[in-house]
């Protein structure tokens, strides 16, 4: 599996779907600092929160094959600028999150256009409490 690095907004989903592609328990834990969890960089939500720490994401993702950018599909504004994975010079994917709690398709496409303005060349939906479309991402990572 390639080392990838995730990036959203704060409750996106980046620290669970960590637990879910490792099949340990979702517990929620609040990510305090870039973590290291096997083939994954958990990043803070608050490093693309705030743009001044945009430069901690940019140096993270050296270390990174691929990124991953997570939308919360009950979160209808997006933190991610037009093009916002350019920045990277990497490929980078996205995650339709917390697939489970929408209330309708409009929700879940409206988070899969978000992602596209972003940048990602591919995108999945999931959900990591539920585990689905979680099966589909890691055999993608497998693969490249």
């Amino acid at each position: 599996m390639k080392k990838i690095m995730l990036v959203g907004r704060s409750g996106a989903g980046k620290t669970s779907f960590c637990q879910a592609i490792n099949d340990w328990a979702i517990e929620y834990k609040k990510t305090q600092a870039i973590e290291i969890v096997n083939n994954a960089i958990d990043t803070p939500g608050e490093y693309v929160e705030n743009r001044a720490l945009y430069k901690a994401l940019i140096v993270s993702s050296v270390d990174a094959d691929l990124i991953v950018l997570l939308q919360d599909c009950t979160n209808e504004q997006s933190i991610f600028a037009p093009a916002f994975a350019s920045m990277f010079g990497k490929t980078t994917i996205g995650l339709v999150t917390k697939t489970d709690l929408a209330e309708d398709e409009k929700q879940i496409s409206g988070a899969r256009e978000l992602l596209e303005m972003a940048g990602c060349e591919k995108i999945f939906e999931i959900s990591n409490t539920q585990r689905t479309g979680i099966e589909e991402v890691k055999e993608y990572l497998d693969m490249q």
